[in-house]
């Protein structure tokens, strides 16, 4: 990592560490989304921050919430601990999301900042009813979209500026393809690599998509938590960014998946680099300088290290990459800034994924922002 990276990186984390005491709550349902990947434990990283109650309706999971989170109460009712504790800071860990606007709403009146599980909403209506109620608010939200603040991540976004890899001539993403490959393999993974798209090209201007099952027509399928409506088993979409980039998303059903396939390409005009969809200090990127786009003689891959930023020396490595958020978002709340995976941002992944099935349904190339608001899977 260059050093202005790594500095940036503990700036955050200076920041963080050195913010007046605040309260957190956290809202999770066990049985119902739970608390999803660690938004109920991150809190532990920040020492000046007093985890003061915890709500879930179910008992058992609410008990053992409260002692995992160190929460200082335990509530059946989210809104009644909203109105009792007002806190500073609320983390939404629930995966699913049939329950998401209603607590995204409620937190954001209660004039807390969220701290929110991805993916960021259903469809395209709850996604603007969700951002409408946080502006309104005038709270902060950061998606845990967790490659946003990973070093490895910022590392490669550094490079691909530098020109490490001469001008981006495409970009390419594959879902994990296991047996949630397609429709649900967009949704739940796919969100993560529309962001990271964004991250690296901006917002995109179109979308062209082609979904079916076993390569005839799209059908319906049913997701294992309530994520929206969902479809296809074989999923290609071709994204249109400035300058003549084009990005692409695949997600095709198949006797033989490997972890490493879930990720992002970059490919350049000089060379390739290969990011991986994993949680920090998980996957070590790689950096092919080879204009071929294949090892040739004197180009091979190489591994692209990073150094583990400082400030974070008591959180467990399953913590970091939620921690490297918070860091962010406390951060924003302090300079009253954009955190880094905003609601704009979870919106735009929602836009980008909804684009998918709008465009198979009309059968031709839509631009962005979406015209149609409505999810075209509910009409089927």
């Amino acid at each position: 990592m260059h050093r202005r990276e790594m500095l940036a990186l503990l700036a955050a984390a200076a920041a963080a560490a050195a913010q007046k005491p605040r309260r957190a709550a956290v809202i999770g349902h066990t049985g119902r989304g739970n608390y999803g990947h660690g938004l109920d434990t991150v809190w532990e990283a920040f020492p000046q921050i007093d985890v003061v109650a915890v709500a879930d309706p179910d008992p058992e999971g609410l008990a053992a919430a409260k002692q995992r989170c160190n929460a200082g109460r335990a509530y059946a009712d989210y809104r009644e601990m909203l109105r009792l504790e007002r806190p500073d800071i609320v983390s939404i860990g629930p995966r699913h999301m049939d329950q998401r606007v209603e607590l995204i709403t409620a937190v954001a009146e209660s004039g807390a900042h969220i701290f929110q599980e991805k993916p960021f909403a259903r469809d395209l209506a709850d996604a603007d009813e969700m951002v409408a109620a946080v502006q309104k608010a005038g709270v902060k939200v950061q998606l845990a979209h967790q490659m946003r603040r990973s070093p490895y991540v910022l590392r490669v976004l550094e490079m691909v500026k530098s020109g490490e890899i001469g001008d981006v001539q495409e970009v390419r993403t594959r879902g994990k393809e296991d047996s949630r490959a397609g429709g649900e393999d967009l949704m739940v993974l796919g969100s993560h690599l529309m962001d990271v798209m964004r991250m690296l090209l901006g917002d995109p201007r179109s979308v062209f998509a082609r979904v079916t099952n076993q390569g005839g027509p799209m059908r319906l399928g049913t997701p294992r938590e309530p994520i929206g409506p969902i479809a296809g088993r074989e999923i290609a979409a071709m994204y249109a960014f400035d300058g003549g980039i084009q990005g692409y998303f695949s997600s095709k059903q198949n006797g033989k998946t490997h972890p490493l396939r879930f990720g992002t390409w970059i490919y350049g005009s000089r060379g390739v680099i290969y990011l991986p969809n994993a949680i920090y200090p998980s996957g070590t990127p790689s950096i092919l300088r080879s204009p071929a786009w294949l090892p040739i003689e004197g180009a091979a891959w190489e591994p692209i290290e990073v150094e583990r930023p400082e400030g974070f020396s008591g959180a467990e490595e399953r913590t970091l990459a939620n921690a490297f958020l918070v860091a962010d978002l406390l951060n924003a709340i302090e300079n009253d800034s954009k955190p880094t995976c905003s609601e704009v941002d979870g919106r735009w992944t929602i836009e980008m994924i909804v684009g998918v099935y709008q465009s198979q349904v009309k059968g031709v190339p839509l631009e962005f922002p979406l015209k149609d608001r409505t999810h075209p899977l509910r009409n089927l």
